[in-house]
């Protein structure tokens, strides 16, 4: 349902945004306010998320835990996207995302709102599961399982054909 009233919502308000800007100061500068916008908006973004890359990296470096760093970088692609959706309301929700402090608060908010039963990196786990004793190593070494059927690789002889190369 809040889906449905955001789709709804939000084309209104934009709506209602341009009539209000562009009544007040004039068709030309309102789009170029969009158009400019939209290009500083990109710009931010890129800086954004190469910084959000940066910290994604080194988090996985030093297996720390990666759920913030890539809450980070998908808030800052939302904010991308609004940025470069024309409309004044939503360059202001895109633009309030590219705030460190509004991300952060915002993950905050969503990290209440979601359990996570365990996350483990590291050594001791292996494919997403801990193995008991020997150091969490696996267990069965270096063993691989497989299935394997012999192919015999030699033509059968048969008479020239066109198809092969053979005397003429």
């Amino acid at each position: 349902m809040y889906l449905f009233l955001a789709f709804l919502m939000v084309p209104i308000i934009e709506i209602a945004l341009f009539i209000q800007v562009g009544g007040a100061i004039g068709l030309w500068p309102t789009l170029a306010i969009v158009v400019l916008t939209a290009v500083l908006g990109t710009w931010l973004v890129k800086t954004q998320g190469r910084l959000a890359l940066g910290q994604l990296r080194s988090s996985f470096e030093q297996l720390n835990d990666p759920t913030e760093p890539l809450a980070h970088g998908a808030m800052i692609l939302v904010a991308g996207a609004l940025l470069l959706t024309p409309g004044f309301f939503t360059d202001a929700v895109g633009f309030a995302l590219l705030i460190p402090q509004v991300r952060m608060s915002v993950y905050r908010y969503l990290r209440s709102k979601v359990t996570v039963a365990k996350f483990q990196m590291g050594p001791g786990t292996m494919h997403g599961r801990s193995y008991p004793g020997d150091g969490g190593r696996d267990p069965r070494g270096d063993v691989i399982d497989g299935e394997y059927e012999e192919v015999n690789t030699e033509r059968p002889r048969s008479g020239p054909s066109g198809w092969v190369d053979g005397p003429r």
